[in-house]
This record gives C-alpha cells, structure tokens and sequence, in this order.
C-alpha cells in the first residue's frame, strides 16, 4: 500500500486503515477500517458513495484481509 493513498496505524491501541477514495463528483474522500472487538467495521464518506481505482480497491481488499485476520485473533 503506498503511503501517499492509505493511512494504516493506531488509534486508541486498535488498528485503523485508511484508504483514499473518490465521491461521484470526484471530490478526494476516504473509507476507514477498524476491528472492534472481533468485530470489522467499514466506514465510508458520510452520506455519500465511494468511487475508487483499481490500486485503491486493492489496497481496500488488502486492509479488510488484514482487519479480518485480526478480528479472528480477537475471538
């Protein structure tokens, strides 16, 4: 993942990807992926749709195998 498309680190000790993305008007936005307890929470633009590229949709599949990973080990 490159730095400059995703944010991936910590906040409050739980583990946040960040990953950018568009709007239908091509306004720069991003979707956010977080494990709560053993649980993967995917939260988008609010109110609005995520449009992304290939290379974000891939960073998107790699940021929610590595969320579902960690939420198995929270089990």
């Amino acid at each position: 993942m490159e730095l400059l498309d995703t944010l991936h680190g910590s906040v409050a000790g739980r583990q946040v990807w960040r990953i950018a993305c568009g709007d239908v008007i091509n306004r720069d936005r991003s979707l956010t992926v977080l494990v709560e307890k053993n649980k993967v929470v995917l939260v988008g633009p609010p109110g609005e749709t995520a449009v992304l590229t290939a290379g974000q949709l891939g960073q998107l599949r790699t940021a929610l195998r590595e969320a579902a990973e960690q939420a198995e080990r929270s089990r």
